[in-house]
């Protein structure tokens, strides 16, 4: 017997600007707190209501895979996403983004 990811939590502060954000990055409907994937399964992002400002670095995050990372990384900024540098040296395989309440995710290429 083993476990998969069925949902991805993130603690917000704005449910609503959050919600638009990532139903928009992922594809995703929105369902009240939760986003589905289009035609179901899993896994959902269920975004918690009641965090205080985000401090430092997160200690997990999303990594995306899409077929031209250039075009995305600029849709996901023109979306309210931004930059992060958590120490990267530029060589790596993905790109550091944040949302907009600073919770980084990466883009992966290849």
């Amino acid at each position: 017997m083993t476990s998969r990811i069925a949902q991805w939590t993130l603690d917000v502060r704005d449910v609503e600007r959050m919600a638009e954000f990532w139903s928009q990055v992922l594809g995703y409907r929105i369902d009240g707190t939760h986003l589905r994937p289009p035609g179901g399964g899993e896994p959902t992002v269920w975004l918690q209501a009641g965090a205080g400002p985000k401090e430092g670095k997160n200690r997990n995050h999303p990594d995306l895979r899409t077929d031209d990372v250039d075009a995305e990384v600029e849709r996901v900024l023109g979306l309210g996403a931004s930059r992060r540098d958590v120490g990267q040296s530029g060589d790596e395989g993905f790109v550091v983004l944040a949302d907009p309440e600073g919770n980084e995710f990466c883009i992966l290429r290849g």
